[in-house]
């Protein structure tokens, strides 16, 4: 299969190592040659992890070989699936779809590996709603296993099958969901993320605390704040915006106090500080 990625950052670099990992040929596009730079070298580091752990088929030359690295959207023409994993914005996603539908060969298949928005919007916009899907990835890519494949309005099942096969190709557990806003994972989850940090601006406790209670009481790996900072606090945001706007309900509200650390630059790991330092 050619397989082909958009966006070199932690998922796209993720989805492609992946992908490379399963025997696909991948392309892999990013609009400045450092970005795609800095994403090689995040793979090489995982695979040579993988490889020091006996976790990997091949060499870590071997998987890097599958994967090319450019700049320019016109080497997806020949791609059987594009995955999208770009900046969580839904009109910079549709134009870059808007692109893709033109440039992608008529049977290919359009993905968006987005949280929260409507893929059925997106399907739209790129002009091939019938071959238009969801494949929303976790992070860390080559670690967690789910994958929620989300049908657009218009999607067809020949598309949903070829995806889900495509998943379980690359060692994921394909799970089917409808389009509605934040899916599953995201509705669930980012409510409790947006609750702990009403939590932190109320007093009730200490980051840490939140955190502790969490993990030692409801047997999470890592409590709310420090995923928070993990996922970034301009994702949480921009997905419970989608949330309260896309079902206009009180309770998916993003709390002051995530919309005043991000205006304040304090975005998580990324930035160095979030709830905590990094």
């Amino acid at each position: 299969m050619n397989f082909g990625v958009i966006g070199a950052g932690q998922m796209g670099g993720g989805i492609a190592q992946v992908a490379a990992q399963s025997g696909f040929s991948v392309v892999v596009q990013d609009v400045k040659q450092e970005f795609l730079d800095r994403g090689r070298t995040v793979i090489e580091k995982s695979l040579a992890k993988l490889h020091e752990k006996g976790r990997l088929t091949g060499t870590p030359e071997e998987v890097l070989g599958r994967i090319k690295f450019t700049t320019e959207l016109s080497d997806f023409a020949d791609c059987d699936l594009v995955v999208e994993a770009i900046v969580e914005n839904e009109p910079i996603k549709a134009q870059l779809f808007r692109q893709l539908g033109e440039i992608v060969k008529p049977d290919g298949i359009l993905a968006s590996n987005t949280s929260s928005i409507p893929i059925t919007s997106l399907a739209t916009a790129s002009g091939r709603p019938e071959r238009f899907i969801g494949m929303h990835f976790m992070n860390p890519v080559p670690l967690m296993q789910l994958v929620e494949v989300i049908r657009g309005y218009s999607t067809s099942d020949e598309t949903a099958q070829k995806v889900t096969e495509a998943a379980r190709q690359m060692g994921k557990t394909p799970v089917e969901c409808n389009d509605f806003p934040g899916f599953v994972s995201n509705r669930i989850l980012m409510p409790m993320l947006n609750e702990a940090i009403q939590c932190v601006m109320e007093g009730v406790a200490e980051p840490e605390a939140i955190d502790q209670i969490m993990k030692l009481g409801m047997n999470h790996p890592m409590g709310p704040l420090t995923l928070a900072d993990f996922i970034g606090l301009d994702t949480c945001l921009a997905i419970m915006e989608v949330l309260h706007q896309g079902l206009g309900d009180d309770k998916y509200r993003p709390s002051p106090l995530l919309r005043k650390m991000v205006q304040a630059g304090l975005l998580g790991r990324k930035s160095g500080r979030g709830f905590y330092s990094y």
